[in-house]
């Protein structure tokens, strides 16, 4: 996986207008461009924000290329959750999920904190 990469092709498309043009018109040139996976690729290409999510890339990246992409911003959240369902815990990035993605917050702690 290229995480780095990943992310930095999302960036560039975030942030810059021929970037994006390029993403509408020829999007196959302008992946040849990063060390990508064909998941990743494929990803990108859907665009798939569940995989992405758990693929790892950061959501500050992402929300943007959901937005460019004019998915609203609560089927934006409900695609991430449905990313896990569908393709397990979150595997790399400042989001990977340990124990399994459990909480390691137990309600009940959380409880006599605020009590």
């Amino acid at each position: 996986m290229s995480l780095y990469y990943l992310q930095k092709v999302l960036y560039e498309l975030n942030r810059d207008p021929a970037v994006q043009q390029q993403y509408l018109e020829d999007v196959d040139s302008l992946l040849e461009k990063y060390s990508l996976s064909e998941e990743e690729r494929l990803a990108l290409i859907k665009p798939d924000i569940g995989l992405l999510y758990v693929l790892g890339v950061n959501g500050q990246i992402l929300m943007h290329f959901a937005a460019f992409h004019k998915i609203e911003w609560d089927d934006y959240l409900q695609s991430m959750r449905d990313g896990v369902t569908a393709h397990g815990p979150v595997r790399a990035g400042v989001y990977a999920m340990t124990g399994g993605g459990d909480n390691f917050t137990k309600a009940s702690e959380v409880k006599q904190e605020s009590d």
